[in-house]
């Protein structure tokens, strides 16, 4: 009798309740054990920039106890959004949760993605079929979507934000978009387009950084406009690789900025500027430090994929830098595995 494989379980690292907190009003990642820990290790910081009084420090410690709760209900909470969207909403560009086709894709991308898994493909090669926007930094750029497709999933992102369905935020640093696992569309579009398109490219691109062992993603929508959301502050991702599609609309300003890895003492020295380009993506290794100047005018919406390796990230944890302490969650969570696949080496540091 055949057996069949059980699914994979992907965990967190215990790090996500405690490190990384993002404290918008001062502009700062923190790790948070307790409140004389975050004194002894942030207080000079916080108070230059503005957390001087003993009222300021106790809204902070407020704030991050309600962002590690919030954290602990993450998964379930997902879950039941994810349930509860299946069950009731109505979508408005049905076609869009159809299994991903070659049409909705760029044909730059198609053909990028065909020559890396070509006999003989090599790297060379394949960046005469992309954009080198930094060799040093090594950040590339290719049309990934047609444009009717842009239009289409933008359709389809603005009639869900409009309905009365539950929404999940996609990350502590944005507060409007749409987290794509939870409206059902990892299955049909994000994971094909992980695992028939960009582990081939990210296999050439990054093979020191676990682009030919992609096995999960965390995939959003964020959304920028005025009155909203502007800019994005200078950080790192949760990812060894990461892609950023410009999907629309109409707007000025929020160009990407790039400075080192984030391990680098002078990482922000002199920052590369990109501009987006609607159906355009760029890729660039998740430890590359980044932001997004201020919004213009107009919207602008932008497909973020984080590509994980566990054969990497179960070695050391890209946000904590230490042995993952691994802790089960829903989904693809963030990527780590209990078992113990072939490894690669941790990309590199420069």
């Amino acid at each position: 009798m055949a057996t069949v494989a059980a699914p994979r379980r992907f965990c967190r690292c215990a790090c996500f309740y405690t490190d990384n907190l993002y404290v918008a009003r001062y502009g700062l990642h923190v790790r948070f054990r307790g409140e004389q820990q975050l004194l002894r290790d942030y207080g000079p910081i916080l108070r230059s920039r503005g957390c001087v009084s003993a009222k300021d420090f106790q809204q902070l410690l407020a704030e991050l106890e309600q962002e590690v709760e919030r954290r602990q209900r993450l998964g379930p909470e997902s879950a039941a959004r994810k349930a509860l969207i299946a069950s009731s909403y109505h979508p408005a560009r049905p076609e869009v949760y159809d299994s991903l086709q070659d049409a909705a894709l760029a044909p730059e991308f198609l053909a990028a993605a065909e020559y890396s898994v070509s006999p003989g493909a090599d790297l060379k090669g394949l960046l005469q079929r992309l954009e080198t926007v930094s060799g040093e930094k090594r950040i590339y750029r290719v049309p990934v979507f047609t444009a009717p497709f842009c239009q289409a999933l933008l359709e389809e992102l603005e009639h869900f934000e409009q309905s009365d369905m539950p929404k999940g935020r996609p990350n502590t640093m944005n507060n409007y978009g749409v987290l794509l696992h939870e409206l059902g569309l990892d299955e049909p579009l994000m994971t094909p387009l992980r695992e028939r398109f960009l582990q081939p490219l990210m296999a050439l691109l990054y093979p020191d950084c676990g682009g030919g062992r992609l096995d999960s993603h965390r995939a959003f929508v964020v959304k920028y406009a005025l009155g909203q959301d502007l800019e994005l502050g200078c950080h790192y991702d949760n990812a060894e690789l990461t892609l950023n599609v410009a999907l629309g609309k109409v707007f000025t300003g929020g160009a990407l900025y790039f400075g080192g890895l984030f391990q680098a003492p002078t990482a922000l020295t002199e920052p590369l500027e990109v501009e987006h380009v609607v159906g355009q993506g760029v890729l660039h290794r998740g430890g590359q430090l980044h932001g997004a100047r201020p919004l213009g005018t107009g919207e602008r919406w932008n497909l973020v994929v984080w590509l994980r390796a566990s054969a990497v990230r179960n070695r050391l944890c890209p946000m904590c830098r230490r042995e993952p302490d691994l802790v089960d969650d829903e989904g693809f969570s963030d990527g780590f595995t209990r078992e113990e696949p072939t490894t690669v080496d941790v990309c590199a540091l420069t």
